[in-house]
């Protein structure tokens, strides 16, 4: 990889960390990539036995490799006490290792997040290993969506919180291989309570919806960790 970052990651932004350069920071970013890639071209297409052969065998080659290496802590507690609130419009970034939305998360569902007035929308096109049922997404991959997009909503009203409670109702199947997005907003408040509400939606039918409870939590507490 060069020092010059690949057209593919332009938009996946991230934040910088002060323990990991940019430079560092883009290779990891191309590295969650790939390793996502791989997951879902292995999963979406025929092969032969040799080469299925060959992804594990050199899988496991670099596995080794990567584990002996120094531990790293990947997480980076997303706090929001001082932060500014987002201006409309703005595209919202959080840690690069943020399981859903992290540019550099092995898991990650490769979502754009945006502040559109009082909600926040992402969108994303989910792929092949995301597959439930023929044609549509695990239901787990869409309630993971939520949590994770319901979290940037903390930085509409600048509170550090944690998952409560999450319900999701589906209403229709979510497909693959389409863009969807995920529409999310503060409906209440209560004391440190949040109560969130949102849905998935694809060409503007709503498939699935969604509430959830945040309970908010002092900075340092979330810095501390759990």
């Amino acid at each position: 990889m060069s020092d010059t970052p690949h057209a593919h990651l332009d938009p996946l932004l991230h934040v910088d960390q002060p323990d990991t350069p940019d430079r560092e920071a883009d290779a990891r970013a191309w590295a969650g990539k790939a390793v996502r890639d791989l997951g879902h071209a292995l999963v979406g297409h025929h092969a032969d036995l040799e080469l299925i052969d060959r992804v594990s065998t050199t899988l496991d080659e670099l596995t080794a490799e990567l584990q002996h290496g120094t531990p790293r802590s990947r997480h980076r507690p997303t706090v929001y006490d001082n932060a500014d609130v987002p201006a409309d419009g703005d595209e919202l970034t959080s840690y690069d290792e943020r399981p859903v939305s992290g540019r550099s998360s092995p898991w990650g569902l490769d979502i754009r997040v945006h502040r559109e007035g009082d909600e926040i929308v992402a969108r994303c096109t989910l792929r092949s290993a995301h597959e439930g049922a023929p044609g549509r997404s695990h239901g787990g991959i869409v309630a993971a969506l939520f949590d994770d997009v319901y979290g940037f909503v903390l930085s509409l009203v600048r509170e550090s919180a944690f998952t409560g409670e999450l319900s999701v109702r589906y209403e229709a199947g979510v497909p693959v291989g389409v863009p969807i997005e995920c529409r999310v907003r503060l409906a209440e408040r209560n004391g440190r309570k949040l109560y969130m509400t949102g849905e998935v939606l694809h060409d503007g039918a709503v498939l699935v919806r969604s509430k959830a409870t945040f309970i908010t939590i002092p900075r340092e507490q979330m810095m501390r960790g759990a």
